[in-house]
């Protein structure tokens, strides 16, 4: 999980308007859509578009990801041909699967070796959006080393099951909790799907918490008005940061004195807590809540 991505914004990729705007929009990685926001008639000259984009624009305070279309339609290729040669920072997969991976890790080697590249810079997230797709998501991840998360499509997946898409999730609960299981076990991050009534605030906040609770790492936004709720979900609280930072302390102090564990509060501090802990406190320094000394900032 070398970078933060707490939200990934969709950006239509056939408006110059919001290509221009994206990088200050507050997200952490802003995704240029060439798939779904865009209509067949203008998949070609949206390629060109981001292509320009990449190439002009300065993005470097986001990364940088773009959705491609399929690789088993006539556009995905072309996609790959050509926005991997601007060295976007990472390419979103759709319907993603060990082949079609498999082929894009394939793809990017040679673009990259042509281009004087560094082998494995341009990065992959899998879009997981069927059901054969997140039965195999093991091995979807695995069939990269370039793979840093997945991306859960709920809207395609629920299309896919052939049920109905709600606002309190209750049908995609194995969806998010196997993608959140596999992608801590692969140690790569775990987006969730992005929340689509952008007018309730409300809504967001239980959902993205939702996510957070089941171990997702991140959300996925369709609006610029989500991030600062989805921000918020995922920050450490401030009393949160002062519990993890106590535990550290604590057992430093029972290390110095040669002892294998310690309590805290009357509550025995163990190696899961420890753990727990010190990602707590890693966030907080990562978001700036703290400073890397361990002071409040």
């Amino acid at each position: 999980m070398e970078k933060l991505r707490r939200t990934m914004l969709f950006m239509p990729g056939n408006n110059p308007g919001m290509l221009q705007d994206a990088a200050i929009l507050g997200a952490d990685s802003i995704i240029l859509d060439l798939e779904d926001a865009v209509s067949l008639t203008e998949k070609d000259s949206a390629r060109i578009l981001v292509r320009e984009a990449i190439k002009t624009i300065d993005y470097s305070q986001v990364e940088v990801v773009v959705r491609v279309n399929p690789l088993d339609t006539e556009f995905g290729q072309p996609d790959v041909d050509m926005i991997a040669r601007v060295k976007p920072d990472t390419l979103l997969i759709p319907k993603a699967n060990e082949e079609e991976i498999k082929l894009v890790d394939k793809l990017l080697d040679k673009i990259e070796k042509e281009e004087g590249y560094p082998l494995g810079c341009i990065k992959i997230i899998a879009l997981i959006e069927t059901a054969l797709g997140l039965e195999n998501v093991y091995n979807v991840i695995q069939a990269s080393s370039r793979t840093v998360g997945v991306l859960l499509g709920g809207e395609d997946l629920t299309a896919d099951l052939g049920i109905e898409r709600t606002k309190e999730g209750e049908e995609i609960f194995y969806a998010r909790n196997k993608v959140a299981t596999v992608c801590r076990a692969l140690k790569v991050d775990a987006i969730d799907t992005p929340f689509t009534d952008t007018n309730d605030y409300e809504g967001l906040e239980k959902d993205t918490a939702k996510a957070k609770g089941l171990g997702l790492t991140g959300k996925s936004a369709i609006n610029p008005r989500q991030i600062e709720t989805i921000h918020f979900v995922f920050a450490p609280t401030e009393d949160e940061l002062k519990r993890a930072l106590r535990i550290l302390d604590a057992m430093e102090e029972a290390e110095k004195e040669g002892k294998g564990c310690c309590s805290l509060d009357g509550k025995m501090i163990d190696a899961p807590v420890i753990n727990r802990a010190a990602c707590t406190v890693d966030q907080g320094i990562r978001l700036g809540l703290i400073s890397g000394e361990g002071g409040a900032r």
